[in-house]
């Protein structure tokens, strides 16, 4: 099993968004999938309750109450903002890969900069046993905010798998349990582009 883990101290990053998208990816796939919400607000949850049973299944796990199922091959992990450290670092621990979002904005910037210090204090992070990436999401092209996030980002000791622009596709198709990759459609054609060389750098994160 490969445990992805979408985490970021600094709330409204967009996690949701990108865990649920991961998650129905891998589905699609034909990948027995988990998806685990460790949120408060159970947004995960939520849109995952909603999602119709004629869409590729996702099933819920609580790693509060068990392991996740032996039969499954992917794990999608939605962290929640307010991370407790060892909080943090149990997630960290038990992840493999952990994909970070980070919205174009000098708070988002300055919460990323408070988390990755205290992340680099984790023992397998430390040591280079855990493969990371950054995601920049909601990005309007050719703005001033986009670039200033082009610009932090590249300071960064991780790579930026992903640019994903601000759409409201996403907010849409939430409200049905969907994603893009459900949405098979030659509109949305482009914003699953976006998604592409995320997914390739986790298939080659794939034990």
């Amino acid at each position: 099993m490969m445990i992805v883990a979408v985490v970021n101290t600094k709330g409204g990053s967009g996690k949701t968004t990108v865990a649920t998208h991961l998650a129905a990816h891998f589905a699609r796939r034909g990948l027995a999938t988990g998806l685990a919400d460790l949120d408060r607000q159970q947004s995960s949850a939520g849109w995952l309750a909603r999602r119709p049973y004629t869409l590729p299944a996702i099933h819920p796990v609580d790693l509060e109450t068990g392991k996740p199922p032996k039969e499954i091959a992917r794990l999608v992990v939605d962290a929640p903002a307010a991370l407790k450290r060892k909080a943090v670092a149990d997630v960290v621990e038990a992840a493999d890969v952990l994909v970070i979002p980070v919205l174009p904005s000098i708070f988002d910037e300055d919460g990323t900069l408070r988390f990755l210090k205290h992340l680099e204090t984790i023992k397998p992070v430390k040591k280079g046993k855990r493969d990371i990436c950054f995601v920049a999401n909601r990005v309007k092209l050719r703005t001033r905010a986009a670039e200033r996030l082009d610009a932090f980002l590249a300071e960064l000791t991780y790579p930026v798998m992903a640019r994903l622009r601000d759409t409201q596709s996403y907010a849409n198709l939430a409200v049905e349990g969907g994603s893009l990759f459900d949405a098979q459609t030659a509109r949305l054609a482009d914003y699953r582009a976006e998604w592409q060389p995320l997914l390739d750098y986790l298939d080659n994160c794939a034990p």
